[in-house]
């Protein structure tokens, strides 16, 4: 084969490869980024909805008790936090006022939707005697009491994100 056989050939593919590379590129669903264009997102009783192209992954649990849930806690040191899948534990917290007991918490954020019956909350006690901590009884009302105050913070934080 010489080189003026297979010029046309390759002229011939290199042409078709750019009508096609044109063609399809109008197909494209990518929405186009414009840098310093804002984003419409919506706020509902499940979580923040983004209109758009997103950047940060979604939280596998309701933001509002996600973030109650913090903001009710946030005087105990944290031990463990996972947004995707809704789990706050946290360290033993002694009160200055009692340091012969402390206390620690597990929540467990079980839905995307902001309703009572998504929030586990467990609260555990420790009693301190000579020869060191030991497990106490908790009044079954601590957790249920945590539990109301999260789920108020959590719909006042809804009420104010759909007011605004």
């Amino acid at each position: 084969m010489s080189l003026s056989s297979t010029t046309p050939k390759f002229l011939r593919t290199a042409a078709l490869a750019a009508v096609l590379t044109v063609g399809l590129s109008a197909c494209s669903t990518v929405a186009k980024v414009i840098p310093g264009k804002q984003i419409k997102s919506t706020s509902t009783a499940s979580g923040t909805y983004v209109r758009g192209q997103t950047t940060a992954p979604r939280m596998g649990v309701n933001e509002f008790l996600w973030r109650a849930s913090l903001e009710t806690l946030n005087f105990m040191p944290m031990a463990e936090i996972d947004p995707f899948g809704g789990v706050i534990i946290t360290d033993w917290y002694a009160s200055p006022q009692a340091p012969d007991e402390r206390f620690k918490a597990n929540v467990y954020i079980l839905d995307t939707n902001l309703r009572a019956d998504a929030l586990k909350v467990s609260i555990f006690k420790q009693v301190r005697s000579p020869s060191g901590w030991n497990d106490a009884t908790v009044d079954a009302d601590t957790a249920r009491t945590i539990e109301n105050s999260i789920l108020t913070e959590a719909r006042r934080l809804y009420i104010a994100t759909v007011d605004s």
